[in-house]
């Protein structure tokens, strides 16, 4: 059995990562525009996460975690270069209150404890991009979004052990999930308007 969740982890942590290449085609192709504070503020609070999360959680559900700080890392530096030229105060709250979370994370020695602020934290960071993607979901790219969700999913079937620190994998299964369902509306919308007698 413990292949199973082995397996499904690994799993998890190769699609997290293949997200990232129809991403960063939109990217560079100038089809997809990411917050530059959401990516900033995922590649830091990331690393943090992945971290702690290896030291609480189960070694299975690693993969997911640390997928998602290689990605957003690659995603940060090309984001302040192609990415969503807007700049709000919410932008600036978000990331001061990020490098705020640092400080718990230094000074403390429970893991667990840490894995839960910067969740939070992370979960903040989303808050632009949420808003971001419900406005404009036009600026993220579905296709992408859609594999992160199939990891975050999988990853789910990872957990061997569900504890307070099943927190994060459950945390990114509904933060994909949102992002999919926004750019999938638009979508629909988009085919709709292009056909509109398909709606007799």
């Amino acid at each position: 059995m413990d292949d199973f969740y082995q397996w499904a982890g690994i799993l998890a942590g190769i699609l997290s990562i293949a997200g990232y290449v129809p991403y960063i085609i939109g990217i560079l192709q100038g089809t997809t525009r990411p917050n530059r504070a959401t990516w900033l503020i995922w590649a830091l609070v990331g690393g943090l996460l992945a971290f702690s999360y290896m030291q609480s959680g189960d070694a299975h559900s690693i993969w997911l975690p640390l997928g998602y700080f290689v990605g957003p890392f690659v995603t940060m530096i090309l984001a302040f270069r192609y990415g969503y030229v807007a700049w709000s105060r919410l932008d600036t709250v978000c990331v001061v209150a990020a490098l705020l979370s640092l400080i718990p994370w230094i000074f403390s020695h429970n893991p667990l404890m840490t894995l839960m602020i910067n969740v939070v934290i992370d979960a903040t960071g989303a808050i632009p991009t949420l808003i971001k993607t419900y406005q404009e979901p036009e600026t993220e790219d579905f296709w992408a979004w859609l594999i992160f969700f199939a990891a975050n999913t999988i990853e789910l079937f990872a957990i061997e052990t569900w504890n307070l620190a099943s927190v994060y994998p459950v945390y990114l299964f509904f933060l994909a999930g949102f992002i999919t369902l926004f750019t999938f509306l638009d979508k629909v919308k988009k085919r709709k308007h292009a056909h509109p007698g398909r709606n007799n």
